[in-house]
């Protein structure tokens, strides 16, 4: 196989004057910037190219890269770059219409309508002024056609930026600019660069604490504002060159919105942002002012549609220019999405943090969606619930969920505020409840399967250690960040790291190395960049299983609990008494700290919180290694986390994350 990751060169022509062979085995393969983080991949076969080469490669994406899969017609560059084109050109002309700067065009087209922080200027730059003003030149050469093809004549302003080499992030300068410690911004009317300022704009605020983005976008497009005016101009235009585009570069709605959620990380597609708008609304608004509606919306609205997508009995449907009717989305074979249970009423158990799904063949699955995916007393009492259901109904059970994180640890805003009222009792009471709800969960006698992606931090690896296997997602970033916040792991995380870092020593072998390397993934908050890297930190085991496509995660953690249950296995038994080493394992890891703070790695305040873990670690302070019992590792480790959260440091640094998401340093 033979392809091609070109964004704009028409395929078929790349391989004109090859042979017939090599045209049947010949595609384009166009992916996204970052490509390890970027999920899309354009699959864009040609009118040679055999159909059992565009189904193997479509399922080599799909499993073996991870990839979300769209198929885009050969038209000049294909579905992303046509359309992303379009919007930054439309964009660049309505803001000098509406007399925006560059800094308000940002706030407006970022997360505030459900698009990434790079917004429009930042993501020019990233990608390359001088590449956008080629990618647009070079499709108004190609699609005279185009209805709107003159918007792709770059303005002048962009020209001038290419004469002066200022081209975005590769040249240094583009429309920001770093000087020393501050960071400039190009006064387009002008050309010169001058310091950032705030947006001048009326109602960004009130639209922020909106949460529902479908609804906020909805209130800013009402507006009759420059804000208001802006984003109509700009959204709508969007919605009609995209809705005129099918069946030209793709055949399907479903394939634009996927191209826009996993090409460029917005939260909605332009098709769902218009279910969300109003279909009929917004086209009587677009009429009124003169501009023609393409034929799949007349279309819908003549069969008497107003959605383009609709949803029944957990099956999604979509409006299909073809045949002039809803169609069930296409899903690849083997997905399980928790969704579609919950409209088939499969919920057997719910409180407001967890959910408790039956997702068939005697398989159930646990879904905490707590804020924050956050451990607190509901999901605590839920899992009790559902460990209970499934030894006495089911055979085996899967945790997981469809969220932006499998779970971030305890509720710290929670401990926060029992901690500053003083509240001791019910504190520890709910680290009580934790430590053994997880040890419940580690004696059961059906299989559980951790299904972990994203942020898998704190409790929520704690969560994971205590499940027969683990299904990760490649992209799962493991740890415990505890010890930036001067805490450290309490429902058993300590005594599991322990086990792992010293299991299989030989019986003369010394064990505080390993000891030492245990404290240190601990104590530097080593959190791991992949599911890869968590093998070696041993947050994984070699048994625990990796999934590349996050759409599949629950379907293999599913099927990997069913093999468990037809062979009995499962999670190992904690041993009755665990090893630990005393005095001398606490001497050790003093040192390690005292070492750590010379070089500079760990603050004065990283050093005292240090020594709270050492002493779990190490088992106390015993006078020779000695092995104890689980529930004696997690008394003193209930004592050494309560004593840390009364410290007014960790409330300073709890309080700081809670605020800004980063560690302080005190």
């Amino acid at each position: 196989l033979i392809s091609s990751n070109t964004s704009g060169l028409p395929i078929a022509s790349l391989a004109e004057d090859c042979s017939a062979d090599f045209r049947a085995h010949w595609l384009g393969t166009h992916f996204f910037n970052p490509p390890r983080q970027m999920r899309l991949v354009e699959l864009i076969p040609t009118a040679h190219t055999v159909p059992d080469v565009v189904a193997f490669l479509r399922d080599f994406c799909d499993r073996v890269l991870g990839k979300v899969v769209v198929f885009a017609k050969d038209r000049p560059n294909f579905i992303a770059n046509r359309l992303y084109m379009f919007d930054l050109m439309n964009i660049l002309r309505a803001m000098q219409a509406h007399g925006l700067s560059i800094e308000e065009v940002d706030a407006l087209t970022g997360p505030l309508i459900g698009r990434p922080n790079t917004a429009t200027f930042r993501l020019a730059d990233f990608v390359g002024v001088d590449v956008c003003v080629y990618v647009s030149e070079n499709l108004y050469r190609l699609v005279p056609e185009d209805e709107q093809v003159d918007i792709f004549l770059p303005p002048e302003f962009l020209n001038r930026m290419l004469e002066k080499r200022w081209v975005g992030d590769k040249a240094g300068q583009g429309f920001f600019k770093r000087a020393k410690n501050d960071r400039l911004v190009l006064d387009l009317d002008t050309l010169d660069y001058r310091p950032l300022r705030p947006p001048d704009l009326a109602g960004l605020d009130a639209a922020r604490k909106i949460r529902d983005t479908g609804a906020r976008i909805r209130q800013l497009i009402s507006r009759d504002d420059r804000a208001g005016r802006f984003l109509w101009q700009t959204l709508s235009g969007l919605l009609l060159y995209a809705a005129a585009r099918i069946p030209e570069i793709t055949d399907d709605i479903v394939s634009i919105d996927k191209t826009l959620r996993f090409g460029f990380n917005w939260e909605l597609g332009l098709f769902e942002i218009w279910d969300t708008i109003g279909v009929r609304e917004s086209a009587r608004r677009m009429e009124a002012e003169g501009r023609a509606l393409p034929p799949l919306v007349q279309r819908l609205l003549g069969a008497g549609g107003d959605r383009f997508y609709e949803e029944e009995d957990g099956t999604r449907f979509f409006f299909d220019l073809a045949t002039v009717a809803h169609q069930p989305v296409p899903a690849p074979p083997g997905v399980l999405t928790l969704v579609s249970l919950r409209d088939r009423h499969k919920r057997l158990l719910s409180n407001p943090a967890a959910s408790l799904l039956d997702s068939g063949d005697g398989v159930v699955c646990f879904e905490i969606h707590s804020p924050g995916y956050a451990v607190d007393r509901d999901v605590l009492a839920l899992l009790r619930a559902s460990l209970e259901e499934l030894a006495s109904h089911y055979e085996a059970l899967v945790i997981g969920h469809e969220g932006a994180n499998f779970c971030a640890g305890l509720n710290y805003q929670y401990l926060l505020a029992l901690a500053r009222e003083g509240r001791w009792a019910d504190l520890c009471r709910l680290l009580e409840d934790c430590q053994q709800a997880f040890a419940a969960l580690r004696r059961s006698p059906k299989p559980v399967v951790a299904a972990v992606f994203g942020q898998t931090t704190g409790a929520g690896l704690e969560l994971a250690f205590h499940a027969a296997r683990v299904q990760a997602h490649a992209e799962s970033y493991l740890g415990f960040p505890e010890a930036s916040l001067g805490l450290l792991p309490v429902a058993g995380g300590i005594g599991e790291m322990l086990l792992r870092w010293t299991a299989g020593l030989a019986a003369d072998a010394d064990p505080l190395p390993n000891l030492k390397a245990a404290f240190e993934t601990i104590a530097m908050a080593k959190v791991s960049s992949s599911a890869a890297e968590a093998l070696d930190l041993r947050y994984l085991r070699p048994e625990d299983s990796v999934t590349m496509n996050r759409d599949r995660l629950l379907a293999d953690a599913r099927e990997t609990a069913l093999g468990l249950a037809q062979t009995g296995c499962v999670a190992p038994a904690l041993p009755a008494m665990v090893p630990v080493w005393g005095r001398a394992g606490l001497a050790a890891l003093k040192l390690s700290l005292y070492l750590m703070r010379q070089a500079g790695y760990i603050t004065d305040y990283d050093a005292r919180a240090g020594e709270r873990l050492a002493y779990v670690l190490a088992g106390g302070d015993l006078p020779q290694p000695v092995a104890v019992p689980e529930g004696y590792l997690h008394e003193i480790a209930r004592e050494a986390f309560l004593g840390l959260l009364g410290e007014p440091q960790t409330q300073q640094r709890l309080e700081h994350f809670l605020k800004t998401g980063k560690p302080l340093r005190n």
